[in-house]
């Protein structure tokens, strides 16, 4: 039987107390990984009691850290503080992300940074935290997006930092083979996360249209592709952008 362990293995996932992180983490974390969940600091501490509570369901092999991806220097502190917890980081997966909707005649400048800043910079953050202490044969996973393909209307901040996310990968994979690190990115379709369960049913309607599956993903099928990312089994696949969308077509 061929079985996926991570054990002794630890992971940075940022964003990672909501949503598809915290999909992530329990995935990894139930393959024998232990679990760094990075969390963003917000006023009210929602996040940080997300992250906390995450952990306390996991008991054990976890922690959480609170840190800004879209500022360098917060993400280094977040390095050393999982470093000295866990005395090493394996595996780095880039998934804090927003989302700042509006067509590009009512965009404003400021929501154009704020996605840029946190979906492409804080991916460039995090992996130019991670790498100095990465361990060599470990695993970069960043979350890019169908949009980035499709170019979803009303969403031209969101398409081009996951777009820059799939170059970002294809160069740092390069950069980073001689230490055989590998560097990979996955683009889900849109997902039933709360984020995904939010949308209306007529534009779901639609949606399922350009979906041979004929159904929107769960967030375990996106873990699934992260996982298999993460493992020995992926061990000559880098650079690579995998597409986990239901067959989605472009219309």
């Amino acid at each position: 039987m061929i079985q996926i362990d991570l054990s002794g293995k630890v992971a940075l996932i940022t964003g990672g107390s909501q949503g598809l992180g915290e999909e992530f983490a329990r995935t990894l974390h139930r393959a024998g990984a232990t679990v760094a969940i990075n969390y963003f600091p917000d006023p009210q501490d929602s996040n940080k009691k997300r992250a906390q509570a995450l952990v306390a369901d996991l008991g054990g092999r976890a922690s959480a850290y609170g840190g800004d991806v879209r500022n360098l220097g917060s993400m280094q502190e977040v390095v050393e503080r999982v470093v000295t917890d866990h005395g090493r980081i394996d595996i780095l997966i880039n998934n804090a992300g927003i989302l700042r909707d509006k067509t590009l005649k009512n965009l404003e400048a400021q929501q154009w940074q704020d996605v840029i800043d946190t979906n492409l910079t804080g991916v460039f953050n995090s992996c130019k935290a991670v790498t100095p202490v990465l361990a060599d044969g470990g695993r970069i996973i960043s979350l890019a997006s169908i949009a980035a393909v499709v170019g979803f209307f009303g969403q031209s901040n969101y398409a081009a930092a996951k777009a820059g996310v799939m170059g970002l990968t294809r160069v740092l994979s390069r950069e980073l083979a001689r230490r055989r690190i590998t560097v990979n990115a996955v683009a889900p379709g849109v997902v039933l996360t709360e984020m995904g369960k939010s949308i209306p049913a007529e534009a779901r309607a639609e949606m399922l249209k350009n979906i041979p599956l004929n159904r929107l993903g769960e967030p375990a099928e996106i873990a699934g592709a992260v996982l298999f990312l993460c493992s020995d089994l992926a061990s000559y696949i880098t650079g690579q952008t995998l597409h986990v969308n239901g067959g989605w077509i472009a219309p």
